[in-house]
């Protein structure tokens, strides 16, 4: 499975199997981490075998349950931080999806757990994605139309229309959307809606675009 077809397969996933990850699941995992890290300046890490952060009422509230693996999205506190976890933690949800794992994005339904990962002097722990094997695959979500996301030009070449479809499947908070897409020669732009957490889905629909464009980071006006 490649990324393009994980983006289609993968949907949010709050139930887990009893069913530890494989070793060679976990050495890839971090692997990557250790890539995007080096690649991004951020602080992501890989827990596993740790049930603290989803045995609470709120993780209960919000449905989840046999949580016991996450990546916990650290980085340097600053303006950048929330659209860099977005991007960044969904290529390693994407990976994930690809090696036949389940995930899903959590803001506010966990507990901070001392010593699980750590968080330097001017970081923060923004996210954690949950991670293992689901009970099911999970469910797709009403997304919009494309022509509610970007600002779909005649002049605008095919690619981009690619990007927008591909932005249109990024997991959101409370599946909002609030993003947008604009063409102009050659070159795209992207915004963010107002909302909580806003900035984080921007950087997930940014790396969408990417992959279904067919385009790298350079894209971006």
């Amino acid at each position: 499975m490649d990324y393009l077809e994980a983006m289609t397969a993968r949907h949010s996933v709050r139930s887990y199997e009893n069913r530890p990850l494989p070793p060679e699941i976990v050495g890839e995992l971090e692997r990557q981490i250790e890539e995007i890290n080096a690649q991004s300046g951020l602080h992501i890490q890989l827990v596993t075998n740790e049930p603290k952060a989803f045995d609470s009422a709120m993780a209960h509230y919000g449905k989840f349950s046999g949580v016991t693996n996450y990546f916990a999205l650290v980085g340097k506190k600053g303006p950048a931080l929330e659209e860099s976890c977005g991007y960044y933690g969904e290529k390693l949800v994407l990976a994930a999806q690809a090696m036949g794992l389940n995930t899903c994005w959590v803001a506010l339904t966990f507990k901070k757990v001392p010593g699980a990962y750590t968080v330097e002097k001017g970081e923060k722990l923004l996210l954690v994605i949950a991670l293992g094997y689901g009970k099911t695959q999970g469910a797709a979500h009403r997304s919009k139309a494309p022509e509610e996301l970007a600002d779909l030009k005649n002049d605008a070449p095919a690619w981009f229309s690619d990007g927008v479809k591909a932005a249109a499947l990024a997991p959101t908070a409370v599946n909002q959307q609030k993003f947008r897409f604009f063409y102009d020669n050659g070159k795209v732009a992207a915004e963010a809606g107002r909302g909580f957490y806003t900035k984080t889905d921007l950087g997930i629909a940014k790396l969408h675009f990417e992959l279904g464009a067919g385009k790298g980071k350079d894209i971006w006006k």
